[in-house]
């Protein structure tokens, strides 16, 4: 029997009918009480003060990054956004995530309505006939993938998005006759374009390039950028003039369609309806104007703008799900956006068609990996690669193999040092390649020759050339007559040598091993045991006098310490912590760690670089630092490392922008924050365990990159329950203030029993400590 409505409708109908309004009420219901991971993400944290991050569109280690530009003559705003700005100059397509260095700011787009302007103007100062203009952050909004921001001087709707080496720019104009798209070749970060190109290519596309002397000395990047509408006006301004043939002036034909010199801008013009938007697409390529072109092809060839934010937000999601945690929703933005900032450098450095340029020069082609750029090395070997370690392996693998394609490719014959697009800059010191590389070996990850590593290990290790090496293999130091931050350098060398002992240990190289082991006891002859820090001495054997523990001279030619003092770099012997500990005797080793997280000395090294994120004379703001914690465990004090982790990760890092006390560093400051949120730390990379501080999340669960699990779950976590009162690995006490790596590599379950007062018999025990290497 059909029983039906008076409408003329089945009682089956309408059940179903009813089933689906129901089912769909249900699925919004659980949608909105569901966020994604890049819901928890925002771009923002870090763009005010020392921070140095950018709100750009950008991929997962994408080679392109779209977004805003408010400063390029201070130093300190690497990034060219700064969040108390008031000003922007309009959106280019490269940007450094962290960096305390400027560059990148390649071609810069500028929609306006109105005479086209070619003058960018001056910071802080509103001037009209400058394309620079004001915007407010109550009309600008970021999230993985996406940018966006009404300029209201011109009711323009900028919004930007980005695939791996590929975007979209969409402005949204008002009713005008004279709607302007301006691309300004000469505009880069603090540095200066000391050639460029720009050609009309047809009446919608536009290829160019520029070559940049800056950071990077010799640094070309190409472009190519196709409009939706057709150009209704177009033109070429040089050294702000139109270029145009005019037999009276020019003399000779001119073509209005290219020119050539160290300051160009193109424009397009349109008439628009209200609302009408105008998309630009956009690619860089490292190689080639052909490539951008090839580049902006494969991975766009649409012009579906809403279709490349979900593609890149599926690609960001994926990447944030490798560590799926719990906590409050400013918790896990705090999490989640350190996992984004983790996931920008490195970054694709090649081509669709796997060419890219080399450190040669020449044009390679990456055949069986994937080529990386970005290597900040001294502030990623520390917790940014042992991060890769467990959650990233492929990536990983890729970019120690373009280190090992830089070494081949190097006329110095060294693995990188600091290196971005096929350029060394020779910033920073030590070898801190070999960390990455040898964490890598040792730990037996896929895909690398251990060969061919520990053969570039080991030549970069023994380099005539680079920075005193041998002399410091000679004497056991480096003197501070014959070579600048000697202290440092002979440290940092010391730890590297170890990451090349261990390689060849596990190479069964014994011979290597005794020779680099031997090197990195290096620190024990600039302990000076009077002063009970280290301390600079000369080629005579003569110690540093006077000798101030707060030596930071502005002459960096006369300095002993990289961006730091004697307070910190006396800490800095990873690699033997145990051997520091002997040397300075157990109670004096602690009561020197307890001076530096208590001094209070006002005004103290102002000169310092990044002397930020101070807890005493501890600066967390930079990298040497970041390990001085741990140290704790190492003399059986692990409640003091617990409650100084608690204590840096709610007062150095949060969700707000300002919310980063020292420059990210291309992530580094951000695995620092990830790791310790967890519950460890990595000491001494290359080395066979982690050092326990103290969880910062309720539960976490790490998705390593071979399929394992790894879940960790602290119970009675608050803010006040920050101690361990004791942990179980597996289901077995642990009583270790370590970590062994094989312990997690293959996953598991770590249970971490929180109070709120010190456990003084937990990981205290001489067996529970970190043990000798």
């Amino acid at each position: 029997m059909k029983i039906t409505t008076k409408y003329g409708i089945s009682l089956w109908s309408c059940i179903v009918l009813l089933g689906t309004i129901t089912s769909s009420y249900v699925t919004l219901a659980q949608s909105a009480q569901s966020k994604s991971y890049c819901d928890y993400v925002n771009p923002f944290i870090g763009t005010q003060g020392e921070g140095n991050t950018y709100p750009a569109a950008v991929a997962p280690f994408g080679m392109i990054q779209i977004g805003p530009d408010t400063d390029i003559e201070r130093w300190e705003t690497a990034s060219g956004y700064e969040y108390s700005d008031t000003l922007l100059y309009g959106f280019s397509l490269t940007h450094f995530s962290g960096t305390g260095i400027p560059d990148f700011g390649d071609f810069l787009f500028v929609p306006s309505t109105g005479k086209v302007k070619t003058f960018g103007g001056k910071r802080d100062t509103y001037n009209s006939s400058s394309y620079r203009t004001r915007f407010d952050h109550r009309q600008e909004s970021a999230s993985p993938g996406y940018y966006s921001v009404r300029l209201p001087e011109y009711d323009i709707t900028a919004e930007m998005t980005a695939a791996d080496r590929a975007g979209l720019l969409r402005f949204t104009f008002p009713q005008t006759d004279s709607a302007n798209i301006m691309i300004d070749l000469k505009h880069v970060l603090q540095w200066k374009v000391i050639w460029s190109q720009v050609r009309i290519m047809d009446d919608s596309t536009i290829t160019g390039y520029h070559y940049v002397k800056g950071w990077a000395r010799d640094r070309k990047v190409y472009f190519a950028a196709r409009f939706s509408k057709k150009f209704e006006r177009s033109g070429i301004y040089r050294n702000g003039r139109i270029v145009e043939y005019d037999p009276f002036k020019t003399y000779r034909f001119v073509s209005r369609y290219e020119a050539a010199d160290t300051s160009l801008q193109f424009f397009a013009a349109y008439r628009t309806t209200a609302g009408e938007a105008i998309t630009v697409k956009v690619a860089v390529s490292g190689v080639s104007t052909e490539n951008a072109l090839l580049n902006m092809n494969t991975e766009i060839p649409h012009w579906n703008f809403s279709h490349v934010v979900n593609e890149t937000r599926d690609k960001w999601n994926n990447e944030l799900m490798k560590i799926d945690v719990e906590g409050t929703d400013d918790e896990k933005t705090t999490f989640y956006s350190s996992m984004y900032h983790l996931c920008l450098t490195p970054f694709i450095y090649q081509d669709v068609d796997g060419s890219y340029l080399g450190m040669d020069k020449s044009v390679h082609q990456a055949q069986w990996f994937t080529n990386y750029t970005v290597f900040s090395l001294w502030d990623t070997y520390r917790a940014v690669h042992p991060l890769f370690m467990l959650i990233q392996n492929g990536r990983n693998a890729d970019m120690i193999n373009s280190m090992l394609k830089h070494y081949e490719q190097s006329v110095n014959h060294l693995l990188p040092v600091w290196s971005f697009y096929g350029n060394e800059t020779w910033c920073m010191i030590g070898y801190h390649a070999v960390p990455v590389i040898a964490d890598a070996v040792v730990k037996g990850l896929k895909g690398i020759d251990a060969g061919k590593c520990y053969d570039a290990v080991k030549a970069t290790a023994m380099n005539r050339e680079y920075d005193n090496v041998m002399l410091y293999a000679k004497l056991g130091y480096l003197p501070f007559d014959i070579e600048n931050e000697s202290v440092s350098k002979t440290l940092e060398y010391g730890y590297d040598d170890y990451c090349v002992a261990q390689m060849a240990k596990y190479l069964g190289k014994t011979d290597d091993y005794n020779y680099f082991i031997n090197r990195s006891k290096a620190y024990r002859n600039l302990f000076d045991k009077q002063t009970g820090y280290m301390r600079g001495k000369d080629s005579k054997g003569n110690w540093r006098t006077p000798f101030s523990l707060d030596e930071c001279s502005e002459d960096l030619r006369q300095r002993d310490f990289t961006e730091g003092t004697s307070r910190q770099y006396t800490w800095y012997v990873p690699q033997d912590v145990q051997g520091l500990v002997a040397l300075m005797g157990r109670d004096l080793f602690e009561a020197r760690l307890d001076t530096l997280f208590a001094l209070n000395i006002p005004g103290n090294n102002q000169t310092a670089e990044d002397a930020t994120g101070r807890i005493g004379e501890y600066w967390h703001g930079n990298e040497p630092s970041h390990h001085i914690i741990f140290l704790y465990d190492y003399i059986g004090k692990p409640w003091k490392t617990q409650s100084l982790v608690h204590k840096v990760v709610s007062t150095q890092y949060g969700s707000k922008p300002n919310s980063l006390c020292g420059n990210d560093d291309c992530g580094q400051m951000s695995a620092w924050y990830i790791f310790n949120a967890l519950g460890f730390y990595p000491v001494c990379p290359s080395g066979s365990y982690y050092a326990i501080g103290s969880p910062c999340l309720p539960k976490a669960v790490v998705n390593l990159s071979n399929g394992r699990k790894l879940t960790i779950i602290s119970n009675n976590l608050t803010k006040d329950n920050i101690y361990i009162r004791s942990m179980t690995i597996n289901g077995s006490e642990w009583n270790k203030s370590y970590i062994p790596f094989e312990e997690i590599r293959n996953g598991g379950e770590i249970v971490f029993n929180m109070t709120n007062k010190p456990n003084k018999k937990w990981g205290t025990a001489k067996e529970s400590l970190p043990p000798a290497e």
